[in-house]
């Protein structure tokens, strides 16, 4: 019977919580140590979840014999925890964005590779049955344009609010539709941007845009445009990703796949095992098999790459070519 897997937490606020939760059901996995700088919620999760609660995850990483770490901190936070459990050789679960700088995530990707662990990034909705059935419908079919709105309200995190810690809406949360149009679309090359801060600049401490639109480049020829806000603090707000295919359009949520005009051909129901992103993360460890993680640290930098090139874009006023369609990543 092959052992369990100890994981150990750096972080453990609420998408910590959403991990821990899922690892609880995961018998291949064992929760043997937590660290979080704030004392009291990490005393909390070790009464819900078990383990060793820490507030220096060094003094963590020295101490306890873990075979993989959850990194589940804000973008700004990224210092030398992945650095030190890579030389370790522990596998890497890291939240998205994985860093707020291209210089930390190569330094951190150059890292993993050299230790040969395991990595995986935070973008679920690679694991929904319906992304696979999506990917599996266009994957033989040129595409012309993608299109995605994610409009929403305001996070009352403080941190989330400062462009400086965050990254604005587009790398910290709207980065996961970013992630699909990579993932379904292929690479994204170039992108051109516009933000403003419209309504909500009377905000306490807020210094991010609250709309931002973005024109993209895609390797294959594609063309796509993308909008996110988080103006909308009341409700009301959509989320959707659209292909225009050759005389068809496919409708993706997180849902349904919705092709029209119904005379197209039509998708087809995904056959492959449902694994969560954690299943797919504990049994890629402890089987060696690295092809059930859907997204590794260098798949989350280059979606990063794209919204910070998209950042900088802004800044400009210019089109921006993507670090990653400039070197050899």
């Amino acid at each position: 019977m092959a052992l369990p897997v100890r994981v150990g937490f750096v972080g453990t606020g609420g998408i910590a919580g959403s991990h821990l939760k899922q690892l609880q059901e995961i018998p291949e996995a064992q929760v043997v140590a937590l660290c979080d700088i704030v004392e009291e919620r990490v005393q909390q999760r070790v009464q819900e979840f078990g383990g060793t609660p820490y507030t220096d995850y060094r003094a963590m990483l020295d101490r306890e014999q873990l075979d993989a770490l959850y990194v589940c901190i804000p973008p700004f936070a990224h210092e030398d925890a992945e650095l030190i459990a890579a030389g370790k050789g522990i596998h890497l679960f890291v939240e998205k964005p994985v860093a707020l700088t291209m210089e930390k995530g190569l330094e951190v990707l150059a890292a993993v590779r050299s230790a040969g662990i395991i990595t995986g990034v935070g973008y679920t909705l690679r694991y929904f049955p319906v992304t696979q059935m999506a990917r599996q419908y266009l994957q033989d079919k040129p595409i012309a344009m993608v299109t995605s709105h994610r409009w929403g309200g305001l996070p009352q995190t403080p941190w989330w609010r400062v462009m400086g810690q965050s990254g604005g809406q587009l790398v910290e949360q709207t980065t996961h539709q970013v992630d699909l149009m990579r993932y379904l679309a292929g690479e994204i090359v170039e992108v051109h941007a516009r933000y403003a801060t419209r309504v909500l600049g009377d905000v306490p401490n807020l210094d991010i845009p609250d709309v931002q639109v973005v024109n993209l480049q895609f390797a294959s020829g594609a063309v796509g445009s993308l909008t996110t806000s988080c103006a909308l603090r009341e409700g009301g707000g959509k989320s959707d990703l659209n292909f225009i295919l050759r005389d068809a359009l496919l409708q993706y949520t997180t849902r349904d796949v919705k092709v029209t005009p119904d005379t197209a051909a039509q998708p087809v129901p995904w056959q492959g095992e449902a694994l969560t992103i954690d299943q797919a993360f504990i049994r890629a460890v402890q089987t060696g098999n690295s092809d059930l993680v859907l997204s590794s640290y260098e798949d989350g930098l280059r979606t990063m790459d794209v919204t910070l090139a998209a950042n900088e874009s802004a800044r400009t006023g210019m089109p921006v070519a993507t670090y990653c369609a400039q070197h050899a990543v």
